[in-house]
């Protein structure tokens, strides 16, 4: 944001977050989009493969953790991409109550 900043940017900026509840999906996303995934969270993810339920445990976890640290550190929001599938953000905001 500090960039931003001094790049003359005044506009509210909010940080976007995609909860990963399927770890095909977000390879396919972000291979599209050119983003990546950090090397810790991918090995978690892959390492316990197909299970949707600690694919998404793990998701919700960090993305929690994101979103913590993004609010404590003055983000005035977050933007959050559902993909149509909200359960996941709405354990994140229960999670940051």
């Amino acid at each position: 944001m500090v960039r931003a900043r001094a790049a003359g940017i005044r506009v509210p900026i909010l940080p976007g977050i995609m909860p990963i509840t399927n770890l095909s999906q977000v390879k396919r996303f972000t291979a599209t989009c050119g983003a990546s995934i950090p090397a810790s969270l991918l090995g978690r993810l892959e390492a316990v493969g197909e299970d949707a339920e600690q694919v998404r445990a793990i998701g919700v976890g960090y993305a929690t953790r994101q979103c913590r640290e993004l609010i404590d550190g003055g983000a005035p929001g977050i933007h959050f991409y559902t993909l149509n599938r909200s359960p996941a953000t709405v354990q994140i905001l229960e999670a940051l109550r």
